[in-house]
């Protein structure tokens, strides 16, 4: 049993997909997100979508960095996540622009003060100010925050976004066939956008990421950070604190914890200008949040095998996890994104100019695979230490 699943977690969700299969599939089935009729507006020619997701377990490194150092600053890079977690899945089916969002706050007050939520909502307000400098305008509603202790632990922070779009815009992901390439958008690095050097980390795998990474000191200082009925040896079995510096190169010595908390890199002002000027070359397009490098297996429309062989060197958070885990490729590449978290299945012509749409934006792009017809689904994907195959 991998390290993943003995904490509980499951990068492939298999429980809660076996939950919701007898719901509605919605208008697009192979389609990211759910889509479903105008009930809204009543026209027949649009969809309105309704999607949650949120920061994940990254709020508990947010604590423990905030303990131990006293910088507030990183509850904004949390609300950046529940932010940027909803809306690239968003981007996937081709929504961009205005889109309203609701945020869902849950803490237990006696760990998480007033202070923390000023914080994260004024993060939030910021980024959406920052957003809409690069044309991509989300409407903040408020939203709900709840004090329920005997429920979190410490703090989740989540969010819902709306939106309507026209049916003829929309991302199906239907188009994705055998003879196409797959351009892969960096996660990591500094784009034209962003503050400050991007460890590519997403808001996935984080409960592993903080268990392999960080020391047992924190299981023994911050019991409340943890589930008490996990396994000593799965919790907190890394060397590091969250205030040892790692080289990284390019950018200087940079803090193990502000590595683990880079906040989620939105790719809204990349797709903004691909879906403007490259809607129709764009066959389908995958956020490989949850489930790695192998979440485009989720969408595929029919039959295919998918070759992974020309991936992003991988960067420094990930082998830095690897080297505290141990984990073996197979486990790393279907829990973290491992180089990059955004994927345009399109044709060779059309990649080479979003490569240079990206370019522009500080965000490193390439050609990191493409699609073979064949009799089942399969995924082949080239790593550090060799082939590794995921049949589905």
């Amino acid at each position: 049993m991998s390290l993943y699943t003995q904490r509980g977690v499951s990068a492939q969700k298999e429980e809660v997909h076996q939950a919701i299969q007898d719901l509605d599939q919605g208008l697009f089935p192979n389609a990211f997100c759910k889509m479903y009729p105008d009930y809204l507006g009543g026209d027949d020619q649009y969809i309105n979508i309704m999607h949650a997701d949120g920061a994940g377990t990254k709020s508990i490194l947010a604590y423990l960095y905030w303990k131990e150092t006293g910088d507030l600053s990183v509850w904004e890079g949390i609300s950046k996540d529940a932010v940027a977690m909803n809306l690239d899945d968003l981007l996937c089916v081709g929504i961009y622009d205005n889109i309203l969002f609701s945020s869902t706050i849950d803490r237990n007050k006696t760990l998480i003060p007033g202070e923390v939520l000023q914080h994260i909502i004024k993060g939030n307000q910021a980024f959406f100010d920052q957003l809409r400098q690069y044309g991509v305008n989300i409407h903040y509603l408020g939203g709900e925050t709840a004090d329920v202790g005997d429920v979190a632990r410490t703090i989740a922070v989540n969010g819902t976004m709306s939106a309507r779009l026209p049916k003829s815009k929309v991302i199906s992901n239907d188009k994705i066939a055998a003879g196409q390439v797959i351009v892969g958008f960096g996660s990591s690095g500094k784009a034209v956008y962003e503050d400050s050097y991007n460890s590519g980390l997403g808001s996935n795998g984080l409960t592993s990421a903080r268990h392999d990474v960080l020391s047992k000191y924190y299981a023994d200082k911050y019991p409340e950070t943890f589930e008490p009925a996990l396994p000593s040896e799965v919790v907190y079995i890394g060397n590091q604190k969250v205030t040892d510096l790692i080289q990284i190169e390019g950018f200087g010595e940079i803090a193990a914890g502000k590595l683990l908390l880079s906040p989620t890199r939105t790719y809204a002002p990349l797709m903004k200008r691909l879906l403007e000027s490259h809607f129709e070359d764009i066959a389908g397009a995958i956020h490989c949040s949850g489930g790695g490098q192998t979440k485009c297996m989720k969408y595929l429309p029919c039959n295919l095998k998918i070759v992974k062989d020309n991936l992003f060197k991988v960067p420094p958070i990930f082998e830095l996890i690897r080297q505290n885990s141990g984990a073996d490729d197979r486990e790393m590449y279907q829990v973290f994104n491992m180089g990059h978290r955004l994927e345009i299945f399109t044709s060779e012509t059309a990649a080479a100019a979003m490569i240079q749409i990206a370019a522009d934006l500080g965000i490193e792009a390439k050609i990191v695979g493409h699609t073979e017809a064949a009799d089942r689904k399969s995924l082949h994907l080239k790593a550090p230490s060799g082939w590794v195959t995921y049949d589905y």
